[in-house]
């Protein structure tokens, strides 16, 4: 099961899907409201969706937030991620020290409309000259800081960027086509241990693997749940918010993405993420519409 918003070509609506059919859940009419409601009530809710189904062909998926609700993302959460941000960096040491630090590294990625979704391109900066997937566990938390869900994110980055200043942060990570999440969010009830769960990323080009890698949330060093406690402590999320766990797959330094590859993120229990690439903010132009 997976929650999800769709278009039938009349506007938004929020359903449950179920291998090919989307059930849709009357007096829902958006994913905000759902996830203004407390755990129990928004399960019960989900649970009792007796609508007709509709065939997952006949519709357009969209991204799974809206409203207010923002991405937000962890770093330095795994060793490698460590590792790469030191390699990588000409201010090596803030990376170690908030790898151990109480205080999680958090940062904004997107607001709702900002989001890409399965299918859509993704994007590299034309600013930068190396750029990587980021392939990340998304928990999805309602407005009372509760864990209802977990979807697939890609946290595109600039690593040249990001790189060059730790301070370039926002430039690295905050842009068009740079923040990619699944179009289902598996509830949290279905997942029985979210700290166990695989993660691969392909990355192909001119029809060959470039990039071809696993890692496990078994790797993480935070507890999933002290994440999104600290994304609470300081704001309110009316609409819920989706927070990326950080990434335990790095590609190896002398690797950088390219317009026309294709990157495709799986976890396990949780999703499938299928992007391709583009440069520059240009190809983007429609999320602003």
């Amino acid at each position: 099961m997976h929650l999800v918003r769709y278009d039938r070509g009349d506007g938004p609506r929020v359903g449950v899907r179920q291998d090919d059919s989307i059930t849709p859940l009357a007096g829902v009419a958006s994913m905000a409201e759902l996830l203004a409601l407390p755990l129990d009530e928004l399960r019960a809710t989900v649970e009792s969706a007796t609508a007709a189904p509709a065939p997952a062909g006949s519709v357009h998926l969209l991204a799974p937030l809206d409203g207010r609700a923002e991405l937000w993302c962890a770093g330095v959460t795994y060793a490698c991620s460590r590792s790469a941000r030191m390699e990588e960096s000409e201010e090596r040491s803030v990376y170690d020290k908030v790898y151990s630090a109480q205080r999680p590294e958090l940062f904004l990625k997107a607001p709702a409309w900002r989001l890409v979704t399965d299918g859509d391109p993704v994007g590299i900066r034309a600013d930068s000259g190396h750029d990587v997937p980021e392939p990340e566990l998304a928990v999805v938390a309602n407005a009372h800081g509760e864990i209802v869900g977990y979807t697939v994110c890609n946290d595109m980055s600039s690593r040249s960027i990001e790189g060059e200043n730790p301070l370039y942060l926002s430039q690295a990570k905050v842009y068009a086509g740079g923040a990619a999440l699944a179009t289902g969010i598996r509830p949290a009830w279905e997942v029985p241990d979210a700290t166990d769960l695989a993660i691969r990323l392909a990355v192909r080009r001119d029809g060959r693997d470039v990039i071809a890698a696993e890692t496990s949330t078994e790797q993480l060093v935070r507890p999933i749940q002290q994440l999104v406690d600290y994304l609470f402590v300081g704001n309110d999320f009316p609409d819920g918010a989706a927070l990326a766990t950080g990434t335990g797959i790095v590609p190896d330094f002398d690797f950088s993405l390219r317009a026309g590859d294709t990157v495709e993120i799986e976890i396990a229990e949780v999703g499938r993420l299928v992007n391709r690439v583009e440069a520059g903010k240009e190809p983007f132009a429609w999320l602003s519409r």
